[in-house]
């Protein structure tokens, strides 16, 4: 359609599109924790639940787009383009590990877990890993963006370990 704005190929551009905010968002929920202790704002926390399912939210909905616009929801069509594009079994597994995170987001998810919980919810780290790598094998050419998020990743788990290795040296050895 003319002054579509989704260029030549709208359905392409609506995956791509809906992904890539699903990892922008994704990547700002890892920044929550953070930016809470970078700033000393640690209310900032409370709204990393939310953060969190708006990026489930629009992976699901490049899940959903690839699988109506691109696959015609053909078993036959997915099935060729799991074997033959490996970006599309890092993507899926992503979102599979992601879909526990969401589903136990609540409080009450929190109580019934325990500690389970916080260690169920690191499944958010090799998630963002396979969503980046998703991204970077899929990229045709410009290898800009992959090479902006994986920055940003990096950063994001390197802040963590820092953290972690701060609160270590501060605890009392045993």
């Amino acid at each position: 359609m003319p002054g579509s704005g989704l260029g030549p190929d709208p359905a392409d551009e609506l995956v791509r599109t809906l992904g890539t905010w699903g990892l922008r968002i994704l990547l700002l929920t890892l920044a929550v924790s953070p930016a809470s202790r970078v700033l000393r704002q640690p209310r900032l926390v409370r709204f990393r639940r939310m953060v969190g399912l708006w990026a489930f939210t629009y992976i699901v909905l490049h899940f959903i787009a690839y699988l109506a616009v691109l696959a015609g929801f053909e078993l036959a069509t997915i099935a060729a383009d799991v074997v033959k594009r490996p970006y599309i079994t890092v993507g899926f597994s992503a979102l599979l590990m992601l879909i526990p995170l969401a589903v136990t987001s609540t409080r009450g998810w929190q109580r019934r877990l325990g500690r389970r919980w916080r260690m169920l919810h690191r499944l958010v780290y090799p998630a963002a890993v396979a969503a980046w790598t998703h991204l970077m094998w899929l990229s045709k050419g410009g290898f800009m963006d992959p090479f902006v998020y994986g920055a940003i990743l990096i950063l994001l788990f390197g802040e963590r370990v820092a953290a972690r290795f701060r609160r270590a040296r501060r605890s009392p050895s045993r």
